[in-house]
């Protein structure tokens, strides 16, 4: 940059009183007379830089006077970095061109700085000076900021010590910057405001910190929200107060307490020795929940409060801010089987309970919910006596039978053998649905244990006692073969009932075996009441009709024949001989009673007796 002296040579010989009297006449010519003139004047070149001064502005144009015979003219767009401009100020320009179509220079300050703005912040950056950039707009990650004429990064972290939440706020303002970085091969500036902060802040945070005590309340301002506290900064120091220690009640969120940039008192719970980490409290500010709580509480007293928590255990009821009871899900219901403590209440809602323990030095309370109704088991056999019948609620199934509900508090079990006297039942759900109802009759009642034995078949006469005027021994009736398994057959009879037939008694009278689905007679061969059992042969009754053909009475004809024979009397002295004869008959008799026997059930016996170990099986569970 040059700056050109104005020389007087040429104009010391001008008679100015005459000039200033109206005379136009001088020895000089007009030529010389411009000459003389321009000599006055600066000397520019078009694309120098010099130096000027704002003389005049407005809201479009700046006026800068170089020395020039004509004032420049900038436009004020290029000042946009420097909003404190005023007339007066000095200013560098680059010359754009000397005259204009008016007359006038024209003039560019932004070409000026940019002329020389690449010298200007490595000085900056080796001098560690602090400039001025105008912040021009946003970008992915901060902001573009006007130094000296160039486009400068300020990264979003580096704007200030604080979390920014909104970038916009910044845009079109002059602050004060140090240059950080420089890539001169991308020709990228880096600048931070940050930075110039720092050094204020770390003095400040020194002071602060050796200051600190446990204890000591401080003002500080909330610099961020988490789930699991809130971030306080203490004037260039950070501390956090964690959620438990925002309240003494419950609270989801530190949100519901408190908010960004609210300014607060805070307690010093605790630092480490570095004094890097901070334990804040803004709960010990105010009086324990439990130390004001009414002193004349006491256990039995009736207490509403809000339900602030519900687990499957049970639920924390608030009866005072702060002052927690826990409902345990036992306490919720008289009733004795498994529940959730969601069937019962919800958070949010207001309920009565009563004060079952109270611990004041363990802050401590049980609450429950049932002891504000009668217990409906203190006169259950009035209610449910024995042989009464009702309408329950099928509440849940087990393996060995269906727990119902008669009301609130009161359940009870039907035995799976209970359910019905005819179906064989493998598990309840098979009989009836959750949810359903049914009708009962109570057998037994088990007040100490809070229980009831409970019956459906009982409802009905026991149709056994009529099967077994019908399916006697030796009766004959027809069936169709419904289940096929490896050990026999089941048959489906008349009324609904169910018999077994062993494979042997499945043959039919041309040697081949029934079928799924068949439809046969069957003869009974052996009837049990308390089994519920009747065992089936398809075979016997050709059997049966063949041996009669041929004179040969059947087994149990025989066998009723020597039961007659035996139960009369003797009138006649029997002798030595007699008694020998008679018992090698006996004896012939007994073989082939036993042979006979033996080809006729021994299928049946097996079948007989797994059935019979089932039953009591199911009757002991």
């Amino acid at each position: 940059m040059t700056k050109k002296t104005i020389s007087m040579q040429g104009v010391e010989d001008f008679d100015w009183n005459a000039y200033e009297n109206g005379a136009v006449e001088t020895s000089m010519s007009q030529e010389d007379q411009k000459q003389a003139y321009d000599k006055t004047l600066s000397q520019i070149n078009t694309s120098d830089v010099v130096d000027g001064t704002v003389i005049a502005m407005n809201k479009r144009e700046v006026v800068v006077n170089i020395g020039y015979k004509s004032d420049g003219i900038v436009s004020m767009n290029e000042f946009r970095y420097n909003p404190d401009l005023k007339i007066g100020d000095k200013v560098e320009v680059f010359i754009e061109s000397q005259e204009d179509k008016k007359g006038q220079l024209i003039l560019s300050h932004k070409r000026a700085r940019s002329a020389r703005s690449w010298d200007r912040v490595n000085e900056a950056l080796n001098n560690d000076e602090i400039i001025k950039g105008f912040i021009k707009s946003r970008t992915k990650g901060g902001m573009i900021v006007d130094v000296f004429g160039i486009e400068a990064f300020l990264p979003g972290s580096q704007i200030d010590v604080k979390p920014i939440r909104d970038y916009d706020v910044f845009v079109g303002k002059t602050m004060d910057f140090k240059v950080v970085k420089i890539n001169h091969e991308f020709r990228n500036v880096v600048v931070s405001h940050k930075a110039l902060i720092e050094a204020e802040i770390e003095q400040q945070k020194k002071e602060i910190i050796s200051k600190l005590e446990k204890g000591q309340v401080l003002e500080g301002v909330v610099k961020g929200i988490e789930p699991y506290g809130c971030f306080i900064d203490l004037g260039g120091v950070d501390g956090l107060i964690h959620i438990t220690d925002l309240s003494w009640g419950r609270i989801s969120h530190p949100s519901e307490i408190l908010t960004l940039d609210q300014k607060i008192n805070v307690v010093i719970l605790d630092f480490n020795e570095e004094k890097t980490r901070i334990a804040l409290g803004l709960k010990q500010l105010t009086p324990q929940p439990w130390e004001a709580l009414d002193p004349n509480l006491k256990v039995g007293d009736k207490v509403t409060g809000k339900v602030v928590v519900v687990a499957d255990y049970g639920a924390f009821v608030e009866i005072a801010p702060g002052v927690e009871g826990l409902v345990h899900v036992s306490e919720m219901s008289w009733s004795q089987h498994l529940r959730s403590a969601q069937d019962f209440v919800k958070v949010g809602d207001t309920i009565e309970t009563q004060i079952l323990t109270l611990d004041r030095d363990e802050r401590k309370m049980s609450l429950g919910i049932k002891q504000l109704k009668e217990d409906p088991w203190i006169n259950i056999d009035e209610k449910y006596a024995i042989g009464s019948k009702h309408t329950a609620k099928v509440r849940n199934f087990t393996n060995f039978g269906v727990f119902v509900e008669l009301e609130e508090g009161v359940d009870g079990l039907i035995h799976i053998s209970d359910l019905s006297w005819t179906k064989k039942i493998k598990h309840p759900s098979e009989f009836t649905t959750l949810d359903a109802m049914i009708d009962i009759v109570v057998l037994e009642i088990d007040k100490e244990n809070r229980r009831l034995s409970l019956g459906h078949k009982q409802l009905e006469d026991n149709p056994w006692d009529t099967y077994e005027t019908i399916f006697t021994v030796d009766s004959i009736h027809q069936g169709t073969i419904i289940e096929m398994m490896d050990k026999g057959a089941v048959i489906s009879l008349e009324y609904g009932i169910e018999g077994f037939a062993t494979p042997k008694h499945l043959v039919k009278e041309d040697g081949s075996q029934a079928k799924l689905d068949e439809k046969l007679d069957f003869k009974v061969i052996e009837f049990n009441k308390d089994a519920k059992r009747i065992i089936l042969s398809h075979s016997r009754i050709f059997e049966d009709a063949q041996k009669a053909a041929n004179g040969d009475a059947p087994a149990t004809e025989k066998k009723a024949k020597k039961a007659k024979k035996e139960d009369a009397p003797q009138m006649e002295k029997t002798t030595l001989g007699d008694i020998e004869g008679l018992a090698q008959l006996k004896e012939q008799l007994s073989k082939s009673e036993a042979k006979a026997e033996k080809a006729e059930k021994p299928a049946a016996k097996k079948t007989t007796k797994k059935a019979a170990k089932a039953d009591d099986a199911e009757k002991a569970e």
